[in-house]
């Protein structure tokens, strides 16, 4: 189902009264509920407090079942009426998917904008593309979406979208990933944990969950009335039970940058460890961020090569297909 927030249904009902933005908070004032209330659940997605949730009932004209479909949820205690109704709920999806199958059948090839013998490189909406990736294809897919974060990119274009605008895409995307996955292909998503919670919840219905990995970064930014953001998060994936292909990764073992001698004893079995290092754990303390010009390829932000490098060679063996929807770090 679709992920909306309570903000845009109300947004949307002003649209098709003709109200302004102002005139829309004007006319919620009647019904008890102020600006500052309606903005607190903007970016949030929540249901209401019932104070607030009555009074933005009354304005929409419809009932809390009502709303909580609206917002792509099965109400609590309602769960029998869709599970009593799966035929006609699974008719409606099915005609829907057959429009989509037209629609892939009439698409277009597009041209890459540059390619070797290693791979091809397109310059287009993800979406777009996605249609001429067949159906289990791809072995490996890496994506670093854009963070809502209402940055500017290149030819106008920005990533700020409303809370639900933005999950509403994000779950666009994902579908089409889990689409061109061959079973036992892996998926693995960079973003901020804040989007990553939403995401892994949608995908759990989905895929098989593989690790949270914790990619410590630390920029030294001071952010008042909050604890300090240090990390982001990549999640793992697996289209089916396990992964074709998995290969063990090792970092060294630590050592001291004054002595050089090794700062663990690894609980008195140092020398039972393997010479190539320690198993490579769901925390990665070694990815450090891309900050000096000299070394940065784009004006934007940029991953370091080192992460992508850590992925593929995890998760895919030679000539296997490696797809990357938002050009990441321009592996």
């Amino acid at each position: 189902m679709r992920f909306f927030s309570v903000f845009d249904i109300v947004k949307n009902k002003a649209n098709q009264l003709g109200y302004t933005e102002t005139e829309m908070y004007a006319v919620l004032k009647n019904y008890n509920v102020n600006k500052k209330d309606l903005l607190a659940y903007k970016e949030n997605g929540v249901i209401p407090t019932d104070k607030v949730l009555n009074g933005i009932l009354s304005y929409l004209g419809m009932t809390k079942v009502e709303l909580e479909l609206k917002l792509g949820r099965i109400p609590a205690g309602l769960e029998d009426v869709f599970l009593n109704n799966t035929k006609e709920i699974a008719k409606i999806l099915e005609n829907k998917n057959s429009v989509k199958l037209n629609e892939f059948n009439s698409i277009q090839e597009i041209k890459p904008y540059f390619y070797t013998d290693l791979g091809k490189l397109y310059n287009g909406d993800c979406l777009e593309l996605f249609k001429q990736v067949p159906d289990e294809n791809v072995d490996t897919i890496f994506a670093d979406p854009p963070f809502n974060l209402d940055k500017e990119y290149d030819e106008g274009v920005t990533d700020k979208n409303s809370f639900s605008g933005y999950l509403d895409w994000y779950y666009k995307w994902i579908d089409e990933c889990i689409r061109v996955l061959k079973p036992g292909g892996s998926l693995f998503i960079y973003n901020i944990p804040k989007w990553n919670t939403y995401l892994s919840e949608y995908l759990n219905r989905k895929l098989n969950f593989r690790n949270w990995i914790t990619v410590d970064m630390k920029f030294g930014l001071p952010i008042q009335n909050r604890l300090y953001p240090a990390n982001y998060s990549l999640l793992y994936y697996v289209k089916g039970d396990k992964p074709k292909t998995f290969n063990v990764q090792r970092i060294p073992l630590q050592t001291c940058p004054h002595c050089g001698r090794e700062i663990k004893d690894y609980g008195g079995y140092k020398n039972k460890m393997n010479p190539k290092g320690v198993t490579l754990s769901d925390v990665w303390s070694d990815i450090y961020p891309v900050r000096h010009s000299s070394s940065k390829n784009r004006k934007f932000n940029e991953l370091s090569v080192k992460l992508l490098d850590r992925i593929i060679t995890m998760s895919t063996n030679e000539g296997d297909v490696v797809l990357d929807p938002f050009g990441g770090s321009g592996m």
